[in-house]
């Protein structure tokens, strides 16, 4: 299965970290989801309907679900990407900036191998050294194993983020990383171009 999008992750000062999923082409159609852990370590899936949190808490652990409408959108203005989510008691409006030195040299790679999981597979014990926390192949929930192949990383520069109508406090690395599933995201909030393929039994 392959999901084709970007992720996004962020963290806050009140502890609350959040990954977007903003997936143009999925075996579900485009759909958005959101991960979110507290400082107390409860981690929730935010999804938009129950096909979707079925298949993504099959693969991911969490201690919650919450089935809520699920809306996510990178936009250019001014010279400026906003990203916007809206995800149940979660809102998030951040400004993108440029692209990171990541990013730059995620881009030099021909996409066919940057994407393909044997490549991926060989760079994890690299992207864990370059990001901590970050793997690009691993094995997730149900036997399955999953890669990631990011093409593209650009810098979230200031966000504002509310949970439940009170604010989450300014923005913050994503520390301490989070538990979701084999990988986290790099600490710094960013906002990835990103393929993800998920096997269905080991390979």
């Amino acid at each position: 299965m392959v999901f084709t999008g970007r992720i996004a992750g962020l963290g806050t000062t009140s502890g609350l970290r959040a990954v977007v999923g903003m997936w143009a082409q999925s075996p579900f159609g485009p759909f958005a989801d959101v991960m979110v852990e507290m400082r107390s370590g409860h981690r929730m899936l935010l999804a938009p309907s129950a096909e979707i949190a079925d298949f993504v808490s099959s693969t991911y652990g969490f201690d919650e679900t919450l089935l809520v409408p699920v809306t996510a959108s990178l936009d250019a203005w001014n010279e400026t990407k906003i990203l916007v989510v809206e995800a149940g008691p979660l809102r998030i409006r951040a400004d993108v900036g440029a692209r990171s030195i990541l990013g730059y040299a995620a881009a030099l790679l021909p996409r066919r191998l940057a994407v393909h999981p044997g490549w991926l597979r060989a760079v994890s014990p690299v992207a864990a050294r370059l990001s901590p926390g970050v793997r690009t192949a691993g094995s997730a929930q149900d036997g399955r194993r999953e890669f990631y192949g990011v093409t593209d990383i650009w810098r979230i520069d200031s966000a504002v983020v509310s949970w439940d109508g009170c604010d989450a406090g300014g923005l913050a690395q994503i520390r301490p990383p989070v538990r979701f599933g084999f990988s986290s995201v790099p600490s710094r909030p960013s906002v990835a171009t990103v393929q993800t393929t998920v096997l269905m039994e080991q390979s």
